[in-house]
């Protein structure tokens, strides 16, 4: 069996997961080739990529959300349209998409079938927690960015019998858990200078800060801000006493496995990020809405606070896959 497996590059979430997903298949009786889009992440992948694309990326902003006109001046409708078209689909027997949007309308243009495995996959699906302000473009944009065929997702709970709980990447699961004194912050649509602003007000506290924006590490008074480096952040994370983070989902996810107390901003503007934040409240973990003064006593009352969400997530990354390709073994021989 010929298979295409199309991770989208927006972002680390994707890739990270891709890190475990990809020896797996290569386990399998499987001849596979890789796809990655997109120019917004950090964290490479130490496997032979067969077709990397600029694809269709979200610009992250600096004032928590994603930077609309730059994610329009960087969409070249012409180079998409021709990338597109360069991706010869129909000779694959299975396509895995990890919300790709270049393979997914390549199949979608030639009624090739397309199988949906991702995060986004779950969070329209029927039972899936929603927040409670209605947003009819952000679910348009879920549904038409990346189309599949038939669908697996992954989140926080198992929602119903196509939904898994997270894909938690070898790194965490055998990174030695501690607690030090500091707490680890990921907020990549928020400016550095926002961030310290903030943070600089909770006295006592040590932060170490991960960023996209700046190009050397520095600290300012109880502020450590250091550039986007994979190691040293698992690092941070294993040993910090709680994680302050946007309302992704494989960072939050990867907090909740190692037990640490954790505190989410969702993305203005993001839907899926309001989605996983009506999720995760659900399950007690505290949700601020934006990184604003105004906010500043929650943040306080929870780094004062031992409060942590108790969850485990089994490794069953192996028994997914096997099901993935069985069912749709299934379907072509049917």
């Amino acid at each position: 069996m010929k298979v295409l497996y199309a991770i989208q590059g927006t972002g680390n979430g994707h890739l990270s997961r891709a890190r475990d997903i990809i020896p797996v298949l290569e386990r399998k009786n499987i001849e596979l080739d890789i796809l990655v889009s997109g120019t917004q992440a950090d964290i490479p992948i130490p496997y032979p990529i067969t077709y990397q694309l600029k694809g269709w990326s979200f610009i992250f902003g600096k004032k928590g959300g994603v930077d609309m006109w730059r994610t329009y001046l960087k969409t070249n409708t012409a180079r998409l349209q021709k990338e597109i078209k360069s991706i010869p689909v129909a000779q694959y027997d299975l396509i895995i998409n990890d919300f790709e949007p270049i393979t997914a309308w390549g199949c979608k243009l030639q009624s090739k079938a397309c199988i949906g495995f991702s995060h986004q996959a779950a969070v329209l699906a029927s039972g899936v927690p929603r927040p409670k302000k209605n947003d009819l473009l952000g679910k348009l944009i879920l549904r038409k960015y990346a189309p599949t065929t038939k669908s697996y997702g992954l989140h926080f709970k198992e929602y119903n019998n196509n939904i898994f709980t997270p894909i938690v990447r070898q790194e965490i699961r055998k990174t030695t858990r501690s607690s030090k004194n500091h707490y680890t912050v990921y907020l990549p649509s928020y400016s550095d200078e926002k961030i310290l602003n903030m943070l600089s007000k909770v006295k006592g506290i040590q932060w170490e800060v991960f960023s996209k924006h700046t190009r050397t590490n520095f600290f300012q008074n109880n502020v450590s801000v250091r550039k986007i480096n994979n190691k040293a952040f698992i690092q941070s994370m294993a040993s910090c006493k709680g994680m302050l983070c946007g309302a992704g989902f494989e960072t939050p996810a990867e907090v909740l496995h190692m037990g640490k107390k954790l505190m989410v901003i969702p993305m203005k503007g993001q839907y899926e990020q309001q989605c996983n934040a009506a999720a995760l409240k659900e399950m007690g973990v505290p949700v601020v809405k934006s990184l604003k003064m105004k906010h500043l006593g929650k943040l306080q009352d929870w780094v004062e606070s031992n409060r942590k969400v108790e969850v485990y997530y089994p490794d069953i990354t192996e028994s997914i896959i096997d099901r993935i390709l069985e069912e749709a073994t299934a379907g072509v021989l049917h």
